[in-house]
């Protein structure tokens, strides 16, 4: 299990399930665990496109996951937001499974786009899967305030001078670059386990935003660890176990209501952590100078 041609596997899927625990966290608490569905599908074609083109399939997945990405804030402007996400599933669908017929490796490459090849990872495609997620990581936490604030509410967000619209491009844009990277890796549909199991988990353990967050993270790692164990030792697929143990994970914390954070709350957290009123305290209205 823990063998050399072993090492790029924990590796790799240790900094994926970091960078998606953290963008988890965001995707439950915005309700947006359809678009958190419709993101990897839509870097499908993308993957497809490489597989027929013979470019770096990181080029191919990125490319499409950020065309997914405008395709919702474009065609929501049309309709429900729920309706854009809908028409991006069936036509970059559509045009994955023509990309791979084109391709002559219909079988196994929709089995790798699907459900990855987390045992066949190269130890050349480390490096790059790193920087992706430690970047992510690092945009999650500097901007995890005002992340909070609109994620919990918008209007208040609003209030407190922040862009609905960018806050989404922001969010929609680190949730494209971690499906897009982890996409090879786990594959399409075990991308959206890891980003929704771990964080509803979390959030049954803890109110307090900071620790549900670092908690997100944390069950990522152990359920990722846990299945490639058990996919080593049983010889079964490794989207077995990251499905039914995510899902098991839930299920063990359903007896416990909900942590529920204040948007009243993190609006103080917000104006705070950008030391609102020209550096006074938000709550009383003084200055540090009395």
């Amino acid at each position: 299990m823990f063998a050399s041609y072993m090492l790029p596997t924990w590796i790799a899927a240790s900094f994926l399930a970091l960078a998606a625990g953290a963008m988890g966290y965001f995707t439950v608490i915005r309700r947006s665990v359809f678009a958190a569905h419709a993101l990897p599908l839509s870097a499908f074609p993308g993957g497809a496109a490489a597989v027929l083109t013979g470019i770096n399939p990181l080029v191919g997945l990125l490319g499409f996951a950020f065309l997914g990405v405008l395709f919702v804030q474009q065609g929501a402007r049309l309709g429900p937001r729920d309706l854009a996400i809908g028409l991006l599933l069936s036509s970059f669908l559509a045009l994955g499974a023509l990309l791979l017929s084109l391709s002559g490796a219909y079988a196994p490459a929709v089995y790798a786009l699907l459900f990855g090849e987390v045992l066949g990872i190269p130890h050349s495609a480390l490096a790059p899967t790193a920087v992706v997620c430690v970047l992510v990581l690092t945009f999650c936490v500097l901007s995890f305030r005002p992340l909070l604030l609109q994620s919990t509410s918008a209007d208040l967000a609003a209030i407190c001078g922040l862009s609905r619209a960018g806050m989404d491009w922001l969010f929609l844009g680190l949730l494209a670059i971690v499906t897009a990277t982890a996409l090879p890796v786990v594959g399409t549909l075990l991308v959206f386990t890891l980003l929704v199991a771990p964080a509803a988990a979390a959030q049954r353990l803890s109110a307090k935003p900071a620790r549900a967050f670092l908690l997100s993270m944390v069950l990522a790692d152990i359920l990722v660890w846990s299945a490639i164990a058990l996919s080593y030792w049983s010889n079964w697929p490794l989207g077995f176990f990251v499905g039914t143990l995510g899902a098991a994970l839930f299920i063990a914390l359903r007896a416990r209501p909900a942590a529920l954070w204040s948007p009243q709350a993190g609006a103080r957290l917000f104006r705070r952590g950008t030391r609102w009123h020209h550096g006074g305290d938000p709550d009383t209205g003084t200055r540090p100078d009395g």
